[in-house]
């Protein structure tokens, strides 16, 4: 988890890239931006507002011969060594991004490098890197007073409620490459971003397996549960899923399997479909790791808890209660009508 409300934009540089197969120039400054009271909380909100919203999906740069490979790395680890280089430094990124900007759809747009103090990510407070760009331009209007008239002046600009790329880069975890958060809001060139220039892959740590394991478990709720058994048990099953990992702090394949999958013969089953569909989640070889509580909260929103029937009828079943589906709803068949049925009992109806 990270929090930025008390983050500090320590030192800005502001530069230009344009796009390489267009012959468009790069433009370099000087000097670093002089930043002041009336700016500052501005460009946070602008930096900051679309990481807030984003779920925290964490990347580490990466290389596929060793990491010292890794020109952002390096560059990094450049700047958290010394950041009073962090100016020049800023400028051989500036340099990086434009070699990266060379496919046609690629738009030239303002680049700011910032070194943040005072973040907390993990429980632990550390320097970070902000790279962000942007490349929509926005139309405004400016007006100025020409003797007895109003004057329209039609002028172009940057959107302060939306950053077009970003990424955050944590002095936490380097043995492993860094975690890095980004966001990329044009999605037409995603590669030019995430792979030519961050070269980066997903962070493998508690809060990926936790997201990687409940949604293979979706997949598999979806391909083999619910042919073999009915759509209540497919529910049930992501349902009991959820709440295992959710009153557990350490994850362990043969405990869960026993808890979860309420028909044994569906154990082997689970077994061969990880084999086959392990890889596409990234999980092949992964029986037992640490619990992320805050992706468990988050699949559970994810996760669908309503049968949907062909007579236009839906039945929602209860997450927090899973037991009272297991007692109370029945499924059979009427041989008069042909149909399928539900059986639900209760009491008394609840006022809404």
């Amino acid at each position: 988890m990270i929090n930025l409300f008390n983050t500090h934009v320590e030192t800005l540089s502001i530069h230009r890239v344009g796009n390489k197969s267009r012959n468009e120039a790069i433009f370099i400054s000087d000097e670093p931006y002089q930043l002041n009271d009336e700016i500052m909380p501005l460009l946070k909100e602008f930096f900051f507002k679309s990481f807030r919203e984003k779920e925290e999906n964490y990347f580490q740069f990466a290389h596929d011969v060793d990491l010292e490979y890794n020109d952002m790395f390096n560059l990094a680890s450049e700047i958290f060594t010394n950041p009073s280089d962090f100016h020049e430094v800023s400028k051989k990124i500036t340099k990086h991004l434009f070699e990266q900007s060379n496919h046609p759809h690629i738009k030239n747009g303002e680049v700011y490098i910032s070194y943040l103090t005072n973040v907390s990510i993990d429980n632990t407070v550390v320097d970070a890197i902000g790279v962000f760009k942007s490349e929509i331009k926005t139309d405004f209007l400016q007006f100025e007073e020409k003797e007895k008239n109003l004057e329209m002046i039609l002028q172009q600009g940057i959107n302060l409620n939306k950053l077009d790329k970003g990424c955050l880069i944590f002095n936490h975890k380097k043995e492993e490459g860094y975690k890095i958060l980004t966001v990329d809001s044009n999605r037409y060139d995603a590669r030019y971003w995430l792979e030519h220039f961050l070269s980066v892959d997903a962070f493998q740590d508690e809060n990926f397996y936790t997201k990687k394991y409940l949604k293979f478990c979706q997949s598999f709720a979806k391909d083999v549960v619910l042919p073999a058994e009915d759509k209540k048990e497919e529910v049930m099953f992501m349902n009991r899923a959820v709440n295992h990992f959710a009153k557990n702090d350490e994850f362990e394949e043969t405990k869960f399997l026993n808890e979860v999958l309420d028909n044994p013969d569906l154990i082997p089953e689970f077994k061969n479909y990880k084999v086959d569909k392990g890889e596409k989640f990234s999980i092949e070889d992964i029986t037992t790791f640490p619990i992320a509580n805050a992706a468990v909260s988050d699949a559970r929103k994810s996760i669908k808890n309503v049968i949907n029937l062909d007579t236009n009828i839906q039945i929602k079943l209860d997450f927090i209660n899973p037991e009272s589906a297991e007692k109370f709803v029945e499924k059979g068949w009427d041989e008069e009508k042909q149909m399928y049925y539900y059986l639900v009992y209760f009491n008394k109806e609840q006022k809404s």
